[in-house]
């Protein structure tokens, strides 16, 4: 299991409608976890504000903070959003603005308690909604921590052009905390730029494309019955493969001793 976040540039799209579809369409048992610095958007979208009193990391981050109650609280803290199998879990985000001045010192925290969600009982994969970088506080002990980090971008150019800068700031981190490489990928939304093209100009792999597909869209942000038969959907669901894949061959690689010779940076 793994922690999979999700980020994007100034003026990019739809980091939580994907993250929200990988979510509802993928076959691993995972957690969704909003923790964009500038507040959640599920609990008030997407379920329509059903929920009664407060939920999520912000609440996390208060009790953390006060007594240190992140292991005691936290799954009560979560979202059940195919009820009552516990296969797909919400924890959602900030949505006081008084909240995320507690959150931004706990990122480091919350970043070390989903890598160990993965040797749970059961274990949990961590599909992490970080929305755009360019904010107050942004949750780069998250990035670090997470096994695979996909960089959503539409394939235009004023997109990508700000998608460039990001990806600069992001490698300049990584190699000063020395996260392994191979961790960084691409996830285009829309039309636009081929897939080759992209990867070329920004140097970094393409994982996948998903459809510009409004009415999904709408449904994910706003509320609504979600079919499984959508484009978006299909093309959300079709990213598990590469992605496990992906964290497949890190796994192995990381296993290896080494003193059989295998570098340390991937």
């Amino acid at each position: 299991m793994a922690i999979i976040a999700l980020v994007s540039a100034k003026g990019s799209p739809g980091v939580t409608t994907t993250a929200l579809a990988c979510a509802l369409s993928w076959h691993r048992r995972l957690i969704l976890a909003e923790c964009d610095p500038a507040g959640g958007s599920v609990l008030a979208g997407y379920l329509g504000g059903a929920l009664d009193g407060p939920r999520g990391i912000g609440e996390l981050a208060v009790g953390e903070l006060r007594d240190g109650s992140l292991e005691s609280a936290f799954w009560s803290q979560l979202v059940d959003l195919d009820a009552p199998r516990r296969e797909r879990l919400l924890l959602p985000g900030v949505v006081d603005p008084a909240q995320a001045g507690s959150v931004t010192p706990l990122w480091q925290r919350f970043a070390d308690f989903f890598t160990a969600l993965e040797r749970g009982d059961p274990p949990y994969d961590v599909i992490v909604d970080c929305g755009r970088l360019h904010v107050t506080g942004p949750p780069w002990p998250l990035l670090r921590a997470a096994s695979v980090v996909l960089v959503v971008s539409r394939a235009q150019l004023p997109d990508l052009s700000g998608t460039r800068a990001m990806l600069q700031a992001i490698e300049r981190d990584f190699a000063e905390h020395r996260v392994p490489s191979g961790t960084l990928r691409l996830l285009l939304v829309g039309g636009g730029h081929g897939r080759s093209e992209v990867s070329k100009a920004l140097q970094l792999p393409v994982i996948g494309r998903l459809p510009h597909d409004p009415r999904t869209a709408e449904v994910l942000s706003l509320g609504g019955t979600v079919r499984a038969s959508r484009p978006l959907l299909r093309a959300a669901r079709e990213l598990e493969v590469p992605i496990g894949a992906l964290l497949e061959r890190r796994r192995a690689r990381l296993a290896w001793p080494v003193s059989q010779g295998v570098p340390d940076a991937i």
